[in-house]
């Protein structure tokens, strides 16, 4: 059983700020604004995807934030999507942090046999970063642990 110990107002200042960046980051994803998806993240900052999961090769290995630009505009691919962030964890060390998200990520798109839902179940590893008094991302690790795709009418939805 995990052993809960008491934090300082500033502390769960910086979970609840790093926590609302993970969250933000999810709702820029699903309202297709790569903009402000873009502005989540340090300037130099280091993002990479591994599709085949954990102990894979990178599939993306992107350096700087405008890197960042045609991964998120990838997402326009899709009719709709839905991210839903689960458990996640933090590690505060001053000014910085590291972090761990769980993610299933519903993805709405046509082909020539009808709608389909892609279902992608991600963990995120992500190192964190606070300048002037703003978490950002300073690494996000991507890792597809798992995908099903099946058609809307298959999963109850018309």
């Amino acid at each position: 059983m995990t052993r809960h110990h008491s934090i300082s107002a500033d502390e769960a200042a910086d979970r609840l700020a790093i926590r609302e960046l993970v969250d933000a980051y999810a709702f820029c994803a699903d309202t297709r604004d790569a903009e402000g998806q873009k502005a989540l993240f340090t300037e130099d900052t280091h993002f990479v995807v591994y599709m085949a999961g954990e102990g894979s090769d990178a599939t993306d290995d992107l350096r700087g934030r405008e890197s960042l630009t045609p991964v998120f505009d990838g997402l326009n691919a899709y009719e709709v999507t839905m991210h839903l962030n689960g458990q996640s964890t933090v590690a505060l060390d001053g000014d910085r942090a590291t972090g761990e998200t769980y993610c299933l990520a519903h993805h709405v798109y046509s082909d020539d046999r009808g709608r389909k839902l892609m279902i992608a179940a991600l963990r995120y590893q992500d190192g964190f970063i606070k300048t002037d008094r703003t978490w950002r991302f300073a690494e996000r690790r991507l890792y597809v642990r798992w995908t099903e795709t099946r058609t809307l009418e298959a999963a109850g939805i018309a």
